[in-house]
């Protein structure tokens, strides 16, 4: 049974930085494209990040270009979201993602973690 587990997620002022973190468990990680998401209420769930399988190439929203990070330690099969100079409208459900092909789009992730939330106070 596959598992993504996130965490990390939590409340932070305006400017600061949060890690999130996602564990799998049940497959081979290192032969997963990993994702990160996002969600708000009423609206899609939209692309944040992405690396390949061994983290060499990564993948950025606009939005995330320049002050987000992803990385990934296949031998703990977790991802990583650094997340600096936060704002408000970053604050959302931040969702994990594996998929073998998985890049920008949502339907490249075979599997999805609960999701952590964030909240950036202004």
């Amino acid at each position: 049974q596959v598992q993504l587990v996130e965490s990390g997620g939590g409340l932070v002022q305006a400017g600061g930085s949060l890690r999130l973190s996602c564990e799998a468990s049940g497959l081979t990680f290192s032969s997963y494209n990993m994702g990160w998401f996002r969600q708000v209420p009423g609206k899609e769930r939209e692309f944040v990040a992405a690396a390949d399988r061994v983290g060499l190439i990564t993948y950025y929203s606009d939005s995330a270009k320049g002050r987000f990070t992803i990385s990934r330690d296949n031998a703990k099969n977790t991802v990583f979201l650094q997340m600096n100079s936060l704002n408000p409208e970053n604050t959302a459900v931040y969702y994990c993602a594996a998929g073998p092909y998985g890049n920008r789009r949502s339907s490249g992730y075979a599997y999805w973690g609960q999701g952590t939330p964030v909240t950036v106070s202004s």
